[in-house]
């Protein structure tokens, strides 16, 4: 079978996919304190998602289980599947590998490597992921072009505005094509029109590349034009 047809199957079988996320019963207790309280979650293909709440309600710790960045307090019930995979039952190898390849995460501070250009940047999770290098820098050119940024790939993020570095960091999680994004308040560090800009990309990207979003944010705006919203409290979903 070519490689096209294995692509072509894989993306028939995502998109029949009821959901790309199902999580059950997630719980994090850190010593006395409980910051999740069983929470369920279920999220559809090509849908994006706000998670709103006051600060402390666990919206980040949730976001973090959710991309398995973090791990949940191990209970009888508790499952998380992504993209139909149980998560849990990787071993941390499959799971670093399962992350490369299929998420994308995008944090309020950039988090580009300082030493690095912008083109670098973008490159690492490709490279990391042992993908061929001139094919890996024509995507993340093409990428930073898409994005209005491509008069700066080979410039360091010193020397970028702070709506340049975050539109990097966008380039930078789409580059491996990931399904599922997974974005940690990333206008909270923009001024509203840089924010409002990025919050339409998430919509059109969504639209081009097929991709779902999981967005923890407290901008009114970008909740309301979400799919669907939900609101975290003390570590519980109350709606």
């Amino acid at each position: 079978m070519t490689k096209d047809l294995l692509e072509l199957e894989y993306l028939q079988y995502f998109y029949s996919m009821e959901y790309v996320i199902e999580a059950q019963s997630l719980s994090k207790k850190h010593q006395t304190l409980t910051v999740l309280k069983g929470v369920n979650l279920q999220l559809k293909a090509k849908e994006i998602v706000a998670i709103v709440g006051p600060s402390g309600a666990g919206k980040s710790t949730l976001l973090q289980i959710l991309g398995t960045l973090d791990t949940p307090s191990p209970l009888p019930n508790q499952s998380l599947k992504l993209l139909g995979e149980d998560v849990n039952q990787m071993s941390r190898k499959a799971l670093a590998a399962f992350r490369n390849s299929k998420l994308g995460f995008i944090f309020q501070f950039h988090e580009l490597l300082p030493e690095f250009t912008a083109l670098e940047n973008v490159c690492l999770p490709a490279w990391i992921g042992k993908k061929d290098k001139r094919e890996t820098e024509v995507r993340a050119k093409s990428l930073l072009a898409k994005l209005g940024v491509g008069n700066r790939a080979q410039h360091k993020p010193s020397e970028m505005s702070g709506g340049e570095q975050q539109r990097v960091a966008v380039a930078r999680a789409l580059i491996n094509e990931p399904s599922i994004i997974f974005a940690d308040e990333p206008s909270g560090n923009l001024d509203s029109e840089n924010a409002a800009q990025l919050h339409q990309l998430f919509f059109d990207l969504r639209e081009e590349l097929g991709c779902a979003f999981v967005i923890v944010t407290h901008n009114h705006e970008l909740a309301d034009l979400s799919d669907r919203k939900i609101v975290l409290h003390d570590g519980q979903i109350v709606t």
